[in-house]
């Protein structure tokens, strides 16, 4: 079967492997259709992903279709299409017992810790597979990486009243601007690049989205009417953007760091005493989170969000160009189907 290999830095490969053993018990056996390529691929790709090793099997936004079940298998049937939750938890430390399975302490991320789904049929967890009936495939592959923002936005836990400022309008970004209009909050983004902030708007996402020109701070108080506002979340995983982040919330305000970034911050810590901020870090997602994109999809134009589209063949000449914002790239997808080895 197809396999594509992170073999090293700026090193993909494709190789003919053997096809997985058949699914242990509780455990099914998948058809890769549809990758999504995210920021981690990308950092990957670069050689900047925290928490990886080379070689490696990319993907973690997934949608696939069941190939075969393992014993006692009863949630899903063979031909279901459906999403993948690709953080694999222990269930035995602390935070697997209190619900907090995406901070599992034995956390394992499939295209991250271990070969993830870039490869056309490989095992999972039935446990970690989610319906999302009527779907499309590229519908299926989204799942995941908004679930990173709609975790985000709970763990904020906004007020209805709450002014609500996000940060960054990459793909993560947009997915937090969905979780929180899916409260019924009101949501100022800021981002330098004109094609996603119109993107946003197009979508409805946001309120309002504005450049932050040279003076973050002074731009995001005068959108939000002279005071600045309660809840602040960094999607930019870019650290100048995310140290400028820490003076963005009110006095005890929030502040939700959503992206990641392969080294140290710095904030005066005075300033941040003085105002009692409240400083979150935000990472993957929960079963619940899942369930919540899922309801939330009816509401979203999934092709409106793919903007560009690649096979395995094409994929090692696609990837290093998403990673130039000229190209305007929302969600790259891989095309798992258009595979030529079977």
């Amino acid at each position: 079967m197809l396999q594509i290999s992170l073999h090293d830095v700026a090193d993909l490969r494709l190789r003919d492997v053997a096809m997985p053993d058949a699914p242990p018990p509780g455990w099914v056996q998948v058809r890769v259709r549809r990758v999504g390529i995210c920021g981690t691929d990308l950092h990957a790709y670069a050689g900047r992903q925290p928490f990886f090793r080379y070689p490696r099997v990319l993907g973690h936004e997934l949608a696939v279709t069941v190939h075969a079940l393992g014993a006692g298998v009863q949630t899903v049937a063979v031909g279901d299409d459906v999403a993948v939750r690709p953080y694999l938890e222990c269930g035995r430390c602390r935070a697997c017992r209190t619900g907090r399975t995406n901070c599992c302490e034995q956390l394992t991320v499939l295209g991250v810790h271990i070969d993830g789904g870039m490869c056309a049929y490989m095992n999972l967890p039935a446990t970690h597979l989610h319906h999302a009936h009527g779907v499309a495939l590229d519908g299926l592959a989204l799942v995941e990486m908004l679930s990173i923002g709609f975790h985000a936005v709970r763990r904020a836990s906004p007020r209805a009243d709450d002014t609500v400022v996000v940060v960054g309008l990459g793909p993560i970004g947009l997915g937090v601007c969905l979780a929180a209009r899916a409260r019924g909050l009101a949501v100022i983004a800021v981002d330098p690049s004109p094609h996603r902030r119109a993107f946003a708007s197009d979508q409805r996402l946001v309120a309002q989205a504005i450049d932050p020109g040279t003076d973050v701070v002074a731009a995001v108080r005068a959108a939000c009417g002279g005071s600045l506002p309660d809840v602040v979340l960094d999607a930019t995983g870019h650290p100048a953007a995310m140290e400028a982040s820490f003076g963005l919330p009110i006095n005890s305000g929030t502040l939700v760091f959503v992206g990641l970034v392969q080294g140290d911050l710095r904030f005066a810590d005075p300033e941040f005493h003085r105002r009692e901020v409240m400083l979150l870090a935000s990472r993957n997602a929960t079963a619940i989170d899942f369930d919540a994109v899922i309801a939330a999809l009816p509401s979203i134009d999934i092709g409106a969000w793919v903007t560009h589209r690649t096979t395995p063949a094409t994929l090692a000449t696609e990837m290093p160009l998403w990673r130039d914002p000229a190209f305007g790239v929302i969600k790259g997808m891989l095309d798992m189907d258009a595979s030529t080895v079977c």
